[in-house]
């Protein structure tokens, strides 16, 4: 993710004039309309998910999506260049206690951050990371404020005590074979892959590590006007990407595929299914509150909010309660299996990766039948 400088104004009002203000409709007049914002990567199939099977139209909703850029995505949801999507919890709530109007309003899924360390290196712990070199795709990504969160956590000033570098997210690999970093900061599907090479350790994972392995990273979040002018469109609209998860994590596999196959994203069904197998879909509201709760005080500890900052009264600015969207209504929701919608609970994902990886050309058809062997 590119910083934004001082065209960043300039850049967001073109990119809404002739990018996502295409699509955009007079949400506040046709309350049955929503434009749903998403980039093009593997954790939001639940978005092409919605979409593809009808989840909005069956809440009554003339869904349209709008393709937007990590660089201001946070820009065109508070300008009302699109009204929802999901997304990464910890990516808002900077923007949220500076003014950003957006709500989170339910947690779609867990566990798509790491910090990874050379498998090769004596780092085998957070607190090993002292002094050292850490790589990210970005300052201020999602995978840079995890990381800060968690050396926080232990007792290191990430500001003074680290030395950050930047390097695209495909690269951060490379990095660490060069020796020009001690550990990297990443997230899915580049953590898993790079484990599966035999590169790297995990040192913190947000799918594993308490107190993050049940924390949800990714939630449903709102623009606050259009929420406000049509509360019975977002929630519908929330419901929809909350059923679409529990049908992600139904049926991964044919999730994967449907988002290559539709072309929302630039990958190969398998590769997004290794993908999207480490992520956990179990829609939560309650969990998704707690996680704001959690992330806030954490990124207030290690510097990233205002040391002045009421975190209870940010989670509370930032989290709304909406009619028809709870807890027991997920409990209750039943989606469909689709037969060979799932990955094999005895399938060795990592191999399969690694198979994909290491063999360019008939990659896919070589894992699957090493796999096949193996039951």
């Amino acid at each position: 993710m590119r910083t934004l400088r001082s065209i960043a104004l300039v850049a967001t009002t073109l990119f809404l004039l002739i990018g996502c203000g295409r699509n955009r409709s007079d949400s506040a007049a046709t309350s049955n309309k929503v434009r749903v914002g998403y980039i093009g990567i593997t954790c939001e199939a639940p978005i092409f998910t919605a979409v593809e099977k009808g989840f909005f139209k069956e809440e009554g909703l003339d869904a349209s999506l709008v393709k937007c850029e990590w660089a201001n995505y946070k820009d065109v949801l508070a300008l009302g260049g699109f009204d929802i999507t999901h997304h990464l919890v910890m990516y808002f709530l900077k923007p949220i206690e500076q003014g950003l109007d957006v709500k989170f309003t339910g947690g779609i899924h867990r566990g798509c951050l790491r910090v990874q360390a050379a498998k090769s290196s004596r780092i085998n712990s957070i607190t090993d990371l002292r002094g050292k070199r850490i790589g990210v795709p970005g300052m201020g990504t999602p995978p840079f404020i995890f990381a800060n969160r968690v050396l926080g956590a232990h007792g290191i000033d990430a500001s003074k005590e680290i030395t950050w570098r930047v390097f695209p997210a495909g690269e951060l690999g490379l990095a660490l074979d060069k020796g020009e970093v001690d550990a990297v900061a990443d997230s899915e599907p580049i953590g898993s892959l790079l484990v599966a090479e035999g590169k790297v350790k995990n040192v913190a994972d947000q799918a594993q590590d308490a107190p993050y392995k049940d924390e949800y990273c990714c939630a449903v979040i709102v623009n606050g006007k259009f929420l406000a002018a049509n509360p019975k469109a977002a929630a519908g609209a929330t419901r929809a990407l909350l059923k679409a998860a529990k049908w992600v994590e139904t049926n991964p596999a044919a999730a994967a595929r449907l988002s290559v196959e539709k072309g929302y994203l630039a990958s190969n069904p398998e590769l997004n299914t290794v993908a999207i197998s480490h992520l956990r879909y179990v829609p939560s509201v309650s969990g998704a509150e707690i996680a704001v709760n959690s992330a806030a005080a954490e990124m207030k500890t290690a510097g990233m909010l205002s040391p002045t900052t009421d975190v209870s009264d940010l989670a509370k600015r930032a989290f709304v309660h909406l009619d028809g969207v709870t807890d027991d209504w997920l409990q209750n929701l039943q989606v469909e299996k689709v037969a060979g919608g799932q990955v094999p609970p005895d399938q060795d994902i990592r191999l399969y990766a690694e198979l994909i990886l290491h063999d360019s050309e008939g990659s896919c058809c070589k894992a699957k039948k090493v796999l096949a062997a193996q039951k």
